[in-house]
């Protein structure tokens, strides 16, 4: 029966030690306490009442000891368990802490609020230089290169107007390496307020995570785009010096094959000799039209194509270059034609520009089509723009190359199977001479049907940004990019806006 008696005590003592939250391994142990001091309660009770029957009746002393015994066993448990409760479960909150800290990544340092570091931790401490490891104690704006504390300072003191987070990017002296020298370790830091109920800055948690890999992206990023930039200036006087240099030999050249096909200082002795006379002019012609070809591109590139607007009629510009053109489209059995909408007004654009847009797109339409094609060039006008449509009936674009055109020097068939001569320029050309003036460029191809190619321009010149005006002026990306190229054949597959260009200004 004691056995029995002793072992319900002691479920019911186990019981009610879970119910307090008391840890597993401990449980034993308190159950054996409890149950001594259940024991020294019995025996107090029956002492109690006899003690008392000393000072007080006996009716009295009996429900007056028992009292007192139960009343200070019960005070007794609860005391004892009490306080071993209460640092076990304090343990066990710092513990948490201690591990949430530990297990940050990076460098984890808690700050007060004047900036001293007063806990050091982080699941990649031993990664830092010892400086930060052993920082307990000192100020964090003194461990950090001289030239970033006011950055951290300013950041602290974001923090104490009442910002809850803040960073900044600050260097560490790293370890003396022999060969390099002393480096510094980039470090990007995240600031927290820790705030007490009324809103003070209590306590500061700085995350400290190491950038250097990403500083050295970073550098050698702007170091390629330094280079980029440098090429690109280099490649543009390069062939704008190379040009003008051409230039000078190119037209010695001409003169003198016209001087000797025209026979002025004695007749050539044979017809072989005025048909290799006939070519050299022919060759200097075309070398010449590339030369000038090229400075125009420079000019665009480097932004200093200056366009001069003045009205002037699109239709005398749409003859002169359908004359022009007539010879070579009849040397290849081309019909050309050129039609103007009645009532077509004056527009204001750069006559130059606009002449040469039409003799690249024409020529490139005739040398694309064959023996027996039609070209025509159509000028109309269509609202507050006037349209140029240059159609033909050639070879046509394969819709996986339209997205290749408009590259300088890229042509849609490679330089070993092409069968049509050229470079590349002119359709280049021709978008950068678009877009400055603020028009657009639709290009719609099938191959083996043919190509149709629209300009539209402002007829007012409103697209032109006047040189010397106040404020930036309107600028154009060159070369030019074709948009939606995986469209479907016969689609648009450009749409150039002045608006969304913004790379070569005009001077």
């Amino acid at each position: 029966m004691a056995g029995k008696a002793v072992a319900e005590i002691d479920r019911t003592a186990a019981r009610w030690l879970e119910s307090l939250g008391q840890p597993q391994e401990n449980r034993a142990r308190d159950v054996a306490l409890l149950r001594i001091m259940l024991l020294c309660a019995v025996a107090a009770a029956l002492a109690a009442p006899i003690a008392l029957t000393l000072v007080l009746p006996a009716s009295l002393a009996l429900p007056v000891g028992a009292t007192l015994v139960v009343a200070v066993f019960l005070a007794l448990v609860a005391a004892t368990f009490a306080s071993a409760r209460a640092p076990a479960v304090a343990d066990s909150l710092a513990s948490a802490d201690t591990l949430v800290f530990d297990a940050c990544p990076g460098l984890s340092l808690m700050l007060d609020a004047r900036g001293m570091v007063t806990k050091c931790g982080g699941r990649d401490r031993v990664g830092f230089p010892p400086v930060l490891q052993e920082s307990c104690g000192q100020r964090l704006a003194e461990l950090v290169h001289v030239s970033d504390r006011i950055a951290l300072i300013h950041a602290l003191d974001t923090l104490r107007q009442g910002a809850d987070a803040a960073s900044a990017s600050v260097r560490v002296q790293g370890l003396y390496c022999a060969s390099e020298g002393r480096q510094f370790l980039h470090l990007g830091l995240e600031l927290t307020a820790l705030r007490q109920p009324d809103g003070e800055l209590s306590a500061i948690f700085a995350q400290l995570r190491d950038i250097s890999a990403d500083e050295a992206l970073r550098r050698e990023a702007a170091e390629r785009v330094s280079e980029a930039h440098s090429a690109h200036e280099a490649k543009s006087r390069f062939l704008a010096a190379v040009s003008h240099e051409l230039r000078t030999p190119l037209n010695a050249i001409l003169g003198f094959s016209d001087v000797l096909a025209g026979e002025y200082f004695g007749r050539l002795e044979n017809d072989r000799q005025k048909e290799y006379v006939g070519l050299i002019r022919q060759s200097g012609a075309h070398l010449l039209s590339l030369v000038n070809t090229m400075l125009d591109m420079s000019k665009i590139e480097a932004g200093h194509y200056e366009l001069l607007a003045e009205p002037f009629g699109v239709a005398d510009v749409v003859e002169s270059c359908r004359a022009m053109l007539d010879l070579q489209a009849r040397g290849k059995g081309v019909t050309l034609t050129a039609r103007t909408a009645k009532g077509l007004g004056d527009v204001v654009a750069d006559r130059r520009a606009v002449k040469q847009i039409l003799i690249n797109l024409a020529g490139n339409a005739i040398k694309f089509t064959g023996d027996g094609g039609i070209v025509t060039i159509d000028a109309a006008q269509s609202g507050s723009d006037f349209v140029l449509t240059v159609s033909d009936t050639g070879i046509g674009i394969p819709a996986e190359k339209l997205e290749l055109l408009g590259r300088p020097f890229m042509q849609v068939q490679d330089g070993f199977t092409r069968e049509y001569e050229g470079t590349g320029l002119g359709l280049a050309l021709v978008k950068g001479l678009v877009a400055l003036h603020g028009g657009r460029l639709h290009i719609r191809s099938t191959a083996g049907e043919g190509t149709v190619v629209t300009v539209t321009l402002p007829a007012d010149g409103r697209g032109i940004g006047a040189p010397g005006e106040a404020g930036e002026a309107s600028s154009v990306e060159f070369p030019p990019r074709l948009r939606n190229a995986t469209r479907p054949a016969m689609k648009d597959v450009q749409d150039i806006e002045n608006d969304d260009a913004a790379k070569a200004k005009i001077a």
